[in-house]
């Protein structure tokens, strides 16, 4: 009879619990408490059950496994498909909080429909997941005072108004937006603009949108700049108006800020036609991931959204709270700017030329 220790590996979707009991010397009950680490088993016992299962190639069937945890294994993104939103950065989301889940052996459900509160409820009831990540954040988001009363564990990427509750987790946008004022003041820019998210966004008052949009204007005049900020479109033609609206109303505006990455690249061949030179006569800044920046002509500062490191820190936050840990209410992340080509001071004859700061 082959020693248990030396018993050849089987076909893992042939092998059983009850397989691995065999194979280590134990009851089947053990082996289950192992894996759901529902009651402490001595160590040693443990780590004989751990061989076991690596030895035989075991592979737990979900079912069975989240009927002995009380766990589906599952958590669910609810990432909301609406008007205004650049699918590309949200899939960056969505990818690097699948990733961030399978480090802890959790699969993810995507939920793309926009419906609300009855969607988590829906999820809620049918069991069907351990957990919530939530994009999208509206600053009077009808999702938060629900997700209060679930009993059900949630992670907003987002800052709603009140955030008492709630786990949340987000760049900070404020001073995203003030950090992309304060850069075009620092180069001498006495008026300022800020081209922003879709019109759409700013309808349905979501969170990063308005919160940039504050951050740039308070931070302006606190440096005493001239500043406005207005919605622009994804597409060509509507970002080219916006551009050519904004410079006759306020031909004196030298300095930009761009917060709405399917519209960047629109933005400066508009600037361009208009006589504008980005780098030259005018600066740009933009809010947007690093490769959208580097790989215009030319290459814009830019502050980035970190959508990798908040993907992963939303699954890491949920997965605290799953172990009943004690998590922070807001995390927000610093923004980061970096310097590139199309920081420029306004230059002599320029239509405003104000003081570069010393």
């Amino acid at each position: 009879m082959t020693e248990p220790g030396r018993r050849r590996a089987q076909r893992p979707g042939s092998v059983t619990i009850a397989d691995v009991a065999g194979h280590a010397g134990v009851a089947v009950s053990t082996v289950s408490y192992v894996l759901s680490g529902k009651r402490m088993i001595s160590e040693t016992t443990r780590q004989r059950v751990l061989a076991s299962i690596r030895v035989l190639g075991y592979h737990p069937h979900a079912g069975a496994r989240s009927l002995a945890s009380k766990r589906s294994n599952v958590i669910a993104m609810v990432l909301p498909l609406r008007s205004g939103m650049h699918l590309p950065v949200l899939m960056r989301f969505a990818t690097a909080v699948a990733i961030t889940a399978r480090q802890h052996d959790h699969d993810v459900l995507l939920v793309t429909a926009d419906e609300g509160p009855a969607g988590l409820r829906r999820l809620a009831a049918g069991s069907m997941v351990d957990g919530l990540i939530l994009m999208d954040v509206e600053w009077e988001d009808p999702r938060v005072p629900l997700l209060r009363e679930l009993d059900l564990s949630s992670v907003l990427i987002g800052i709603p108004s009140d955030s008492t509750g709630v786990t949340c987790v987000d760049l900070d946008f404020a001073a995203a937006g003030a950090a992309c004022a304060e850069h075009l003041a620092e180069l001498g820019h006495t008026s300022v603009a800020l081209l922003g998210a879709p019109a759409v966004v700013y309808g349905r008052d979501t969170g990063f949108a308005r919160r940039t949009r504050a951050g740039f204007l308070e931070r302006a005049a606190a440096r005493g700049a001239d500043a406005v900020a207005v919605a622009c479109e994804d597409d060509a033609g509507s970002a080219a108006r916006a551009v050519g609206e904004l410079l006759a109303a306020h031909p004196e505006t030298t300095g930009i800020a761009v917060h709405n990455e399917a519209a960047v690249g629109h933005v400066l061949s508009a600037l361009s036609a208009l006589g504008r030179r980005v780098g030259e006569d005018t600066a740009v800044v933009a809010i947007c991931p690093e490769d959208v920046a580097e790989r215009t002509a030319p290459a814009l500062s830019s502050v980035l959204i970190p959508a990798e490191d908040l993907g992963e820190r939303a699954v890491s936050l949920l997965m605290s709270k799953l172990e009943g840990a004690a998590v922070p209410r807001e995390t927000l992340l610093a923004p980061r700017l970096t310097v590139r080509e199309s920081s420029a001071r306004p230059r002599a004859g320029s239509p405003a030329v104000g003081p570069a700061s010393p």
